[in-house]
């Protein structure tokens, strides 16, 4: 639940969490509210500094980390709710870093060795007329985070062509004026800015754009927000296992777990949305405008939100003063106001977007250069086939599903089917799917017979056989453990007979796998058995299901005793919820990885015959645009963790609810848009309706929203199951 993905990153997590723990413990913060709030500085920040913390994404000598180190730094010590000018100061100094003039290089080095920076997040308020050598600025800005502390000032001015970015050193300038404000956020102080007719000659003028400060704002802000969720999501869990209500922990009932649950998700969405925000700001400016304004809008609202919803879950104790929750929140708050409205920054990832979006890849070049060679080759080879001659070919060469081991594949590493899936993309060649095969194969290979994985797995990988998944019944649903359907013993098999339910494709399907009751005399997660069944049996009826959008993919299976031979048993009989759960884990991931943008929601916003008002497209727009980013970001966090050897995170689990609620979202949008013209079912509107019709099965396929935020609930936070 961070933004630390490697091996490094979690132990300078770890680092940094130990040693706010240590320096700045919660309680030693709190009896210094008073004086912090006013703008002191605590006994911390000189150790902060010491530690190198403060200094991390500074040019070497004094730093040499990234700006995703950066963010772990900021995001932990937000999480400790570590006091004073620790965020005001990094943003500063990141942006003079970046800036490279010499002035801005003369106040690294002081800010590198504990001097503290603030910087404001807008020009309002301040105004720059041109005079001799440079500039004359008055006005009174905004709030400024960390102002009434600062030994440096990075502040922006209103001039005739644009904003005017400049330096203030507080102990020499004269006509400044720094007013501490009566803070939100107790554990840091917030001012603002006079400045009479204050000289800024051309040396204390940066060279910086609004939209790289914006970004580097936002990037950092979110990496704080990340922390502050974070704590509020372990502390209201950790309370939600031990507070009992009506005799049994809170936590067990279902509207906590979905809360937490639910929370739990938002984190996710930001930890990946102010990860990808940092990494962004080593690129160029347009990648960082578009990463910033995706994680302003995934976090600094949700931040202020997430802190009131786990004061609700603390009860009145969460209301009370003494309590730490409060200090959370307020910080959000702050973050929230100052970043500005959301819709603004909806509306410039809407722009922004026009003429590009984010590219978010994982940088193979010089990547064994010999094994893309060959997978070049391979490909070219296969361009020159046509059918099922370039199938065969494919297959052959163990390119279908690469990761599986040989002779079905080439047992390819995370790093080589990345390299596999960029040389498919550069070929032209499209990858064939095995679509159920992809959930059905991997669990005869790690647990079927010789002779199954020999008949199933390479006519399969060849397009020679077509499968269906034969679990979910009409009163099972996402209980599979309480199906049916009947396995009876017979001489050389077994007779299958009950009824399944959503069975996608099996009006097409040669093969079917199938979850049957060969034991009714042990509990019901036990006597379950894995059959492999043949579609074209006699004693099998497909009825096809028509959907509400009209199609038919869906089917209803009947099974009237239909016999399975023996060979066709996968595994140990009886022992079929195993490997049943081989095959949903892998069901549930590819689902988790759909595409869900299938509306051309950019080309639609640019429609001049909405019914919609433009403003509100824009708004909407940056709204999906950012989900859809921070989507994005999570599946490639997912990649990364597996090549750099970690085992997958949980935002796989997180992704499929996620992706179910966007699917859902961008239909809604774009039929509200279209106003009338999403009335009928031909013209303009006819795709977003058709989405909207089809949505149900991204929350029902797999597994119901609800029951995936149970089990995130249960099997992830460890929340304890329901009694009843």
């Amino acid at each position: 639940m961070a933004i630390a993905l490697d091996a490094d990153q979690l132990a300078l997590a770890d680092a940094v969490r130990g040693f706010v723990a240590h320096h700045a413990p919660k309680a030693a913060t709190r009896e210094q509210l008073e004086k912090l709030a006013a703008g002191e500085t605590p006994e911390v920040w000189d150790a902060l500094v010491e530690q190198g913390f403060a200094t991390l994404h500074l040019p070497e000598p004094v730093g040499g980390g990234t700006a995703v180190d950066l963010a772990v730094v900021v995001e932990e010590a937000a999480r400790g709710l570590c006091p004073g000018p620790l965020l005001p100061t990094v943003i500063t100094s990141a942006l003079l870093a970046r800036a490279g003039d010499e002035t801005a290089e003369r106040w690294v080095e002081r800010l590198a060795a504990g001097a503290r920076g603030a910087t404001a997040t807008t020009a309002d308020g301040l105004t720059a007329t041109q005079a001799a050598g440079g500039w004359e600025v008055s006005g009174k800005s905004l709030p400024v985070l960390g102002a009434v502390q600062a030994d440096v000032l990075l502040l922006a001015a209103s001039g005739p062509d644009g904003e005017v970015w400049f330096t203030v050193d507080t102990a020499a300038a004269t006509g400044v004026t720094v007013t501490a404000a009566e803070a939100v956020d107790l554990t840091r102080g917030i001012g603002r800015v006079e400045l009479d007719q204050l000289a800024v000659g051309a040396s204390d003028v940066v060279p910086l754009a609004a939209a790289r400060v914006r970004a580097v704002v936002a990037a950092l802000f979110a990496a704080e927000a990340v922390g502050l969720v974070g704590w509020c999501v372990e502390a209201a869990t950790d309370y939600a296992k031990i507070r009992e209500q009506f005799g049994q922990p809170i936590g067990s009932f279902q509207a906590i777990k979905h809360k937490l649950a639910r929370m739990f998700i938002q984190l996710q969405l930001m930890s990946a949305a102010a990860w990808d925000a940092a990494r962004a700001l080593d690129e160029d400016d347009e990648q960082a405008q578009l990463a910033a304004a995706a994680a302003a809008i995934t976090c600094l609202p949700a931040a202020a939100e997430l802190g009131l919803e786990t004061i609700t879950l603390f009860g009145g104790i969460g209301y009370t003063w003494e309590h730490d929750a409060h200090l959370y929140w307020r910080r959000a708050m702050v973050l929230n106001a100052l970043a500005g409205p959301v819709e603004q920054w909806q509306r410039e990832l809407a722009r922004a977007s026009r003429d590009a979006s984010r590219r978010l890849y994982v940088d193979l070049t010089g990547e064994d250069p010999q094994f893309r060679k060959q997978i070049a080759s391979t490909l070219a080879a296969a361009k020159a086939l046509k059918g099922q001659a370039r199938r065969d070919h494919l297959a052959a060469a163990g390119l279908v599903l690469p990761h599986y081991p040989a002779p079905y594949g080439i047992g390819a590493t995370p790093v080589q089917q990345l390299v596999i899936a960029q040389e498919y993309e550069r070929s032209g060649v499209t990858q064939p799917r095995t679509i159920i095969g992809e959930w059905a194969l991997p669990t005869i290979l790690a647990h079927g017979s010789e002779e199954q994985k020999e008949f199933f797995v390479p006519a399969t990988l060849r397009g020679e056989i077509t499968w269906c998944q034969l679990f979910s019944e009409p009163g099972a649903g996402s209980d599979l453990a309480s199906l049916s359907t009947k396995a009876e013993r017979v001489e050389g098999g077994w007779r299958l007979t009950g009824q399944k339910i959503w069975t996608s494709s099996a009006h097409q399907a040669d093969w079917g796998i199938c979850l049957a009751r060969s034991n009714p005399d042990v509990p019901k997660h036990k006597g379950i058995t894995y059959f492999l069944v043949d579609m074209h049996s006699p004693g099998l009826e497909v009825r096809p299901l028509r959907e509400a959008n009209g199609n038919f993919m869906f089917n209803e299976v009947f099974l009237d005793g239909v016999f399975v031979p023996d060979g066709r048993v996968v595994g140990e009989v009886d022992n079929g919820w195993k490997l049943a759960r081989t095959t949903l884990s892998n069901e549930r991931v590819s689902m988790g990885g759909m595409s869900v943008l299938r509306v051309p929601l950019a080309e639609l916003a640019g429609r001049t015959d909405l019914a919609a008002n433009p403003d509100d497209v824009a708004v909407d727009l940056g709204e999906v645009l950012a989900r859809s980013q921070v989507l994005g970001a999570m599946q490639l966090r997912d990649v990364l963790r597996r090549l750099s050897g970690l085992q997958p995170g949980v935002e796989g689990s997180a992704m499929k609810v996620a992706a179910g609620w966007h699917h859902v979202q961008v239909a809604v949008l774009a039929m509200k848009w279209l106003g009338p013209a999403a009335a009928v079912a031909d013209g303009h509107g006819a795709q977003a309706t058709q989405q909207y019709l089809s949505s149900p099965p991204m929350l029902i396929g797999g597994g119901t929203l609800e029951i995936q935020l149970n089990v995130i609930a249960e099997r992830i936070l460890g929340l304890p199951r329901s009694a009843s």
